[in-house]
């Protein structure tokens, strides 16, 4: 096929040697399933930033550092250059998220690696060699449907136990290879403890899939695994194998509001108390 003019660079560099076909075209990315020596890797190559359909929100980059000052202040003024950091910094944090939870033993695509723009990654494969589809193109029993469920929330699990939430799982970022579900397309993870929004979105995670599997073995819609999971995270007790539940108890007793308002006038009060004081002197 004709080379891609953004994967030209890879070539050149002898990162590529041959682009075989194109895979997918995404809202944020296309997708070619490449060869590199011996080896049928798939080249990742994002989209300019005018070019896609999502948009980076708050909630995402919320808590990720930019150690270089001028680049910081580009990225909140919104300058040209700050976009262009900014954008840099989205697909940079998606490399990150890779080599961090493939270390942490999650089962991402492996990385290899990232060149203007392009990241070079694992092709997952099924049983047949053939590129594996994503979760939502397969009808499942309702035996494995609790199978590939209880073994993606394992992951969720891992992945939280190395400090990150992606974001944005569902049954469209998840791959069927040849030993089961792989967890991909990670530029929106993020730091389970620098991001206010990390609870939420790991809940919400684990309501897709819980949905999603929901259809083939329907009792699994009563299960409460993402409320568990981040109780016991909080509480420092959650491990990678931690026996979950799918059970999280509430608690049903009535807000304390009158001693809440009595707490609140205290303070003010006091505050008042210490103005007039300082005040008098």
């Amino acid at each position: 096929m004709k080379i891609p003019k953004r994967l030209e660079p890879l070539i050149e560099e002898g990162l590529v040697d041959e682009v075989l076909r194109q895979l997918m075209s995404g809202k944020e990315a296309s997708v070619y399933v490449v060869r590199c020596g011996e080896e049928v890797r798939c080249a990742k190559v994002y989209k300019d930033a005018n070019r896609r359909s999502f948009r980076q929100s708050v909630q995402y980059t919320e808590g990720r550092r930019v150690k270089n000052s001028r680049r910081a202040r580009a990225m909140e003024k919104g300058t040209r250059y700050g976009r262009q950091e900014r954008e840099e910094a989205w697909q940079n944090a998606e490399v990150a998220a890779l080599y961090r939870l493939a270390e942490a033993g999650v089962r991402v695509p492996q990385p290899y690696h990232f060149h203007l723009g392009v990241l070079l990654m694992e092709l997952v494969t099924d049983e047949n060699g053939s590129a594996a589809p994503r979760l939502n193109d397969l009808a499942l029993s309702p035996e494995l449907a609790r199978e590939y469920h209880r073994g993606l929330i394992a992951e969720v699990v891992r992945m939280l136990c190395a400090g990150m939430v992606h974001g944005d799982l569902s049954e469209y970022n998840v791959l069927v290879g040849a030993g089961g579900p792989v967890i991909i397309d990670l530029p929106q993870a993020m730091d389970a403890a620098g991001n206010n929004s990390a609870e939420m979105m790991l809940e919400r995670d684990v309501d897709n899939l819980t949905s999603y599997f929901g259809r083939f073995a329907p009792e699994l819609r009563t299960t409460d695994y993402g409320k568990e999971i981040w109780a016991l995270f909080k509480r420092g007790e959650l491990l990678p194998g931690t026996a979950l539940t799918g059970c999280f108890a509430r608690s049903l007793k009535p807000a304390d509001v009158a001693g809440v308002v009595q707490e609140i006038g205290a303070v003010i009060s006091e505050e008042a108390a210490r103005q007039q004081y300082k005040q008098s002197r």
